[in-house]
């Protein structure tokens, strides 16, 4: 790797870390080139734009889901290990050491729900992927014959999704101490009524 592309890579891992905890908007040029050790314009020499910066960010934040959560399922046999492993690492997701502040999707999509643009087009595009992997996980398990025939799938992943983004807010903004036990809870509950 040259010196340029590990320079580049230290300053998407720094901003990444700062968006887990303060969102995109909240990623400072000047603060993160203090953090990295560089001038401003040195930082700017590595991005076109705050924009540019946070798509890189978005990126790496979707390579590190990947790495956490996806391919470590992907470990796990067809149907219904494989949902409850991706779901399992999704939780992990949340509080890995390499996110102080939580999942950076979150925070985006807080910020971004209704700000059109190219952060939101990477969002919105990265999210839909992630639902179609958890619908197609639950289509595996479908033809596996762990769930039943008629299980929507679509369906499934869009409860999952609330179940996860429940627990998100449960943790991070309520502090609820219950906040795991009850989204385990009713994942069991979700994969109970879904089996054949």
């Amino acid at each position: 790797m040259s010196k340029g592309a590990a320079t580049k890579d230290r300053i998407i891992e720094s901003a990444l870390r700062t968006a887990s905890v303060e969102g995109l908007e909240g990623i400072s040029l000047g603060r993160l080139a203090t953090d990295v050790g560089m001038s401003k314009s040195g930082l700017f020499a590595h991005f076109a734009s705050k924009e540019a910066l946070q798509l890189d960010v978005l990126e790496a934040a979707s390579a590190r889901f990947v790495e956490i959560v996806v391919k470590p399922a992907m470990a796990q046999p067809r149907g219904e290990p494989r949902v409850r492993s991706l779901f399992e690492h999704w939780l992990v997701w949340e509080r890995h050491e390499s996110l102080p502040g939580g999942c950076v999707f979150m925070h985006a999509a807080a910020e971004l729900d209704d700000r059109p643009g190219p952060a939101r087009d990477a969002l919105v595009d990265w999210q839909q992927q992630w639902l179609d992997a958890l619908a197609k996980a639950a289509r595996l398990a479908v033809e596996a014959g762990h769930f039943r025939a008629d299980l929507n799938p679509q369906l499934f992943a869009f409860q999952q999704l609330g179940l996860v983004l429940g627990y998100y807010h449960a943790r991070r903004l309520l502090n609820d101490p219950q906040a795991e036990i009850h989204v385990r809870t009713a994942f069991d509950a979700l994969v109970t009524a879904a089996r054949a």
